[in-house]
């Protein structure tokens, strides 16, 4: 560019930059026309004569996947809701992209071993319809409680799956937790239940979400009657932060220890490291330390989260 033309570039980028004038002004000033203009404003653009910088109030969703990516080593896709969204829209939004995400790994004759919660319902409601031959969708922890048989919330959600996927599925029809450590082994010895079990190691995929123990807005699991005063003062106690499909998990990632994990229904981590893809969806700062939890511990291959639990969890 020689001094002529960088003199003309800059004085343009000046009036337009500095000075807010309009095409149409700068024009007149210049003495050409607005097309021209335009150019040599693109032109200081472009030489590296102007710099435009946008500032965020936290980081892009493409510095926080690879910052993810690079600390924990899976595939992150982080979702940006618009600022003034509710937490439902928010919902909405992070459910909806996981929906598409899941929707392209889908494959004939594959298995998904699914968990049951608000997050997880979400997506299944706005999956798009089209069904997968073959595919099967095995529920991956029970949901009966002391006050139901939990069959009406969590089949709901797993007949959703079904109905839009064209998918079999296959109920876990035991409690989310059991009364004792021995009644879970006497029923894990039953032919019916074993059929459920095998079918949750041998899964092809893994889609779950992620409760925290302490949020504001408790989770399902935490609000429903899964749990009684004396067991959230036990978890407390033992310094858990949240859950996994029913597996609950120290900050560092460790399930082992927690007595409540003796009673549950859950599938174990150890199992769920086997399955090849493992999907987890969740959204907000509360839900931060679960979430890093569980990829501390080896059970996520790919997540999906809002920006508020992307940064909380890059600190």
């Amino acid at each position: 560019m020689n001094p002529e033309r960088r003199a003309l570039v800059l004085r343009a980028a000046e009036l337009y930059y500095g000075e807010q004038r309009t095409m149409e002004a700068i024009a007149q000033e210049l003495s050409c026309s607005r097309a021209t203009v335009s150019r040599l404003v693109s032109e200081a653009r472009t030489a590296g004569l102007v710099e435009i910088t946008v500032h965020r109030e936290g980081r892009a969703a493409s510095t926080l996947e690879r910052l993810i990516a690079d600390r924990f080593g899976v595939e992150a896709t982080v979702v940006v809701p618009p600022v003034s969204a509710t937490e439902g829209e928010r919902l909405l939004h992070v459910a909806t992209q996981a929906a598409a995400k899941l929707r392209l790994t889908l494959a004939p004759d594959l298995t998904i071993a699914i968990t049951w919660g608000i997050t997880i319902a979400t997506l299944a409601r706005n999956l798009t319809p089209g069904v997968v031959p073959g595919l099967q969708v095995v529920q991956m922890s029970g949901s009966g409680n002391t006050f139901s048989s939990g069959a009406e919330y969590a089949s709901g959600v797993f007949d959703r799956f079904g109905a839009v996927l064209g998918a079999r599925v296959h109920h876990f029809p035991v409690p989310a937790f059991f009364d004792s450590p021995a009644t879970r082994t006497a029923m894990w010895s039953e032919r019916s239940v074993q059929r459920i079990l095998r079918m949750q190691q041998r899964a092809d995929i893994a889609l779950f979400s992620v409760g925290a123990l302490n949020g504001s807005i408790p989770g399902h699991l935490y609000r429903a009657g899964y749990l009684d005063r004396e067991d959230l003062r036990s978890l407390t106690d033992q310094s858990v932060v949240g859950d996994l499909g029913t597996v609950f998990l120290h900050a560092r990632g460790s399930s082992a220890d927690i007595a409540m994990n003796q009673r549950s229904s859950g599938t174990p981590i150890e199992t769920l490291r086997r399955i090849p893809r493992r999907m987890c969806v969740a959204l907000g700062a509360e839900k931060a330390p679960v979430l890093r939890a569980a990829l501390l511990a080896g059970a996520v291959t790919e997540l999906i989260v809002d920006t508020k639990a992307a940064e909380r969890l890059i600190g």
